[in-house]
């Protein structure tokens, strides 16, 4: 893809009214089209200029008024040393949506174009100034509602990613180059590397996707969140618990079992994973056809749950019907949950192993269930939690595909097979490491990839 030549324009603050508001230009006209917006001010690279914008509107209003002007505060940042790689000047004025629109309207005036979404990082990795997993996690960062989501995506925008991948190509491109010499001397029988030597640098290569791919599930989890269900017979608590988790009032609670008959669901952070949470309505056998439906609701919502939440009346121990529960849920997908923990009958009773203790009227034991809840569904997704991880579908996909090129590769050389034939395997794979960071990627990626930014980033 060219780098285009013209210049764009875009509020790059939230929508909204708020103290101070950002307009960005980036293009060669950039630093042009803010001067005069800024009534011929001079601009200083890199150094904060005061001046008066104009913000008219519309024409009438400008032709009618001598024109609208907000103090405002630009900053230029000439090409190379932008984010875009190109000139940018960023415009700081009052945050009130019509002067920000006005600016915007005033630039495209002078010779600006409307960005589109995610435009501005996608000219950053055109240019050269961020890879493509770079650019992602630019939407992951301005998205996450956690800090675990937070930190991956800052590891990823920092290059943990792209610079672990780069390292494995760089060892593919070393062994690449070796088998390329060797058919560079076919007549004087020189082998640069052996099939045993190729045999073996080929398992490195698998092992190092190995690795980052063993910690997509983990990485995904955060990114992405996972799906909570508290289920339990009726009357134990379920709803007060899921009210209590999510720290309002949200599902109906009352003393009559059977309450609960719909399926009612949050978001919230546990344990510092973001997760979906479900109230189900309580299991048990009933006539009512209404209550039927719910029930089979949460028998489906326990089974695609990535953990099942199942709350027990501490007050009465684990009863039979508890149990054949129990049992519905695997263990690695389950937590018990034994409720009503501030009853003196709870308290005579031994906790089932496993369980964690609460009281959903007082909230002691809650906290401590919170962190319970993000502690099993990390140790589910497994591996250390400061190691790079992966958490895009993308680039799953394309390390597969890689990993499939270089196994094939291993394959060729432990049979002896000519170099050409593992060349084309390495070849390939190669390629999928140049369209995980961008250098290959198609348009068609890129602009999949940029659609779901904001305007302005």
């Amino acid at each position: 893809m060219l780098p285009p030549d013209d210049t764009i324009v875009a509020i790059a603050t939230p929508l909204g009214r708020s103290a101070i508001g950002v307009v960005r230009l980036s293009g060669a006209d950039a630093s042009r089209i803010a001067s005069t917006l800024l009534g011929g001010l001079q601009l200083r690279p890199r150094l904060a200029s005061y001046g008066q914008v104009m913000v008219s509107p519309s024409d009438q209003e400008e032709t009618a008024t001598g024109g609208v002007r907000d103090e405002a505060i630009a900053v230029w940042f000439p090409s190379p040393r932008s984010y875009t790689g190109e000139d940018v000047v960023e415009i700081s004025a009052h945050g009130n949506p019509l002067l920000l629109e006005g600016i915007v309207r005033q630039a495209i005036v002078r010779g600006a174009r409307l960005a589109r979404p995610g435009e501005f990082t996608l000219r950053a990795v055109i240019h050269g100034k961020r890879t493509v997993v770079e650019a992602e996690a630019v939407a992951d960062v301005i998205e996450a509602s956690t800090l675990p989501q937070a930190r991956l995506a800052f590891d990823q925008l920092h290059g943990t990613l792209s610079s672990q991948v780069a390292s494995i190509d760089a060892e593919a491109f070393d062994l690449v180059a070796r088998l390329e010499a060797s058919l560079d001397f076919p007549d004087e029988g020189y082998h640069f590397t052996q099939p045993a030597e190729s045999v073996a640098a080929l398992t490195q290569l698998v092992d190092g996707i190995d690795s980052l791919l063993r910690d997509a599930s983990r990485g995904r989890l955060i990114r992405d969140g996972a799906t909570v269900v508290i289920a339990g017979r009726p009357n134990v608590g379920k709803s007060r618990l899921f009210n209590v988790l999510l720290g309002g009032a949200r599902a109906i609670v009352t003393d009559v079992p059977g309450t609960t008959r719909d399926m009612l669901t949050e978001r919230v952070e546990l344990g510092g994973v973001l997760v979906t949470l479900a109230d189900t309505a309580g299991v048990r056998d009933s006539n009512d056809a209404v209550e039927q439906v719910g029930i089979g609701l949460s028998r489906r919502a326990m089974q695609t749950a990535d953990l099942v939440v199942t709350v027990l009346d501490g007050s009465l121990g684990m009863t039979d019907d508890d149990a054949r529960l129990v049992a519905e849920v695997p263990e690695i997908r389950r937590l018990l949950v034994v409720n009503k923990c501030d009853l003196p009958a709870a308290q005579e009773r031994s906790l089932p192993p496993g369980s964690v203790a609460v009281s959903a009227l007082t909230g002691d034991g809650v906290d401590a269930l919170r962190w319970r809840i993000g502690s099993r569904l990390l140790d589910q997704a497994g591996t250390a939690i400061d190691a790079p991880r992966i958490s895009n579908v993308r680039h799953v996909a394309v390390l597969t595909g890689a990993r499939q090129a270089l196994v094939r590769a291993r394959d060729l050389a432990n049979e002896a097979a000519p170099e050409e034939i593992v060349l084309r395997e390495l070849h390939t794979a190669r390629s999928r490491f140049d369209e995980l960071i961008g250098a290959r990627t198609s348009e068609d990626v890129l602009n999949r990839i940029f659609e779901r930014f904001c305007i302005g980033k």
